[in-house]
């Protein structure tokens, strides 16, 4: 695959949409046989044939359609990273792991419209430890765990309490707050790779058994249920209210810091104007 190169790609979507080899070169600026030459690199490469040519049409094989879509896809991915590259980081792009900012999202979204209207903002959800942004999916991350990597700079934008989730059936739910000893006995649902809820919040004669979700609608599902519990931040309660699920504050846990991060050597030109807009939101909130 380190074969595949970017003008093969633009030659064969130039023969599909130009319907010949001819006009290919054309829509190019190359010659016919410039053209043939790449086509016939890129076969070689895939180790497929891409292209049926008669007298009369070139039309893509089976296969040949397939590689055409994708490669539509990867050209249009390559046109949209040389246009933000070099237009100011127009867009800026915020990961994060099941919840975003909670309550704050929609007052988040709005503030940044008003004092920024010349960088789009776009929320991405992304369930891995860095929220997207060891991945590249985003350029600044909202987290709720420390991230250790050295990589990485954080600076802490505000605290949310920590609720349970509980089936709506469930005797805890007919309180108006539970404890962490109240969930000793029941099974408890965490994400490991990105979730604030570990065995540890509870002393070591008393932790529940534990059980793995990697999906916010996996674990209410389970959890609407009865199968389960959650032990959650603030945020999942305001971003995800479903029926049959309550949330209850527990009394006794620490509350869940939550996390403003980004590229320690490239930060994006706002994060410090999105620190900033966090922070009164959370203070103020």
């Amino acid at each position: 695959m380190d074969e595949v190169e970017l003008r093969q790609l633009r030659c064969l979507v130039a023969i599909v949409d130009e319907g010949s080899f001819t006009d290919a070169a054309i829509a190019l600026g190359v010659s016919q046989a410039a053209v043939s030459r790449t086509l016939a690199s890129l076969e070689r490469a895939l180790g497929v044939r891409l292209l049926r040519r008669t007298s009369r049409a070139v039309t893509p094989t089976a296969t040949g359609l397939r590689v055409v879509a994708r490669a539509r896809r990867v050209l249009a991915d390559v046109a949209g990273l040389v246009q933000e590259a070099g237009s100011g980081h127009t867009l800026l792009r915020i990961g994060y792991a099941w919840s975003a900012v909670g309550r704050h999202t929609v007052a988040f979204q709005r503030g940044w419209a008003a004092a920024r209207p010349g960088t789009d903002l776009q929320l991405v959800r992304v369930n891995t430890a860095s929220a997207g942004l060891a991945e590249g999916v985003c350029d600044l991350a909202v987290v709720r765990r420390p991230l250790e990597d050295p990589r990485f700079d954080a600076a802490v934008v505000g605290l949310e309490r920590r609720l349970a989730a509980l089936a709506a059936d469930d005797p805890l739910a007919r309180r108006r707050t539970v404890r962490l000893a109240d969930l000793t006995g029941r099974i408890l649902l965490v994400d490991r790779r990105t979730g604030t809820t570990t065995p540890e919040l509870w002393p070591p004669d008393s932790r529940p058994a534990v059980e793995e979700t990697h999906d916010v609608d996996d674990w209410l599902t389970a959890i609407g249920a009865g199968r389960a519990v959650g032990v959650t931040a603030e945020s999942t309660a305001n971003q995800y209210p479903r029926p049959g699920i309550v949330y209850r504050p527990v009394r006794d846990a620490q509350p869940v810091v939550v996390r403003l991060a980004w590229w320690r050597d490239d930060p994006h030109p706002a994060h410090q104007a999105v620190l900033e807009l966090l922070s009164e939101l959370y203070r103020t909130g």
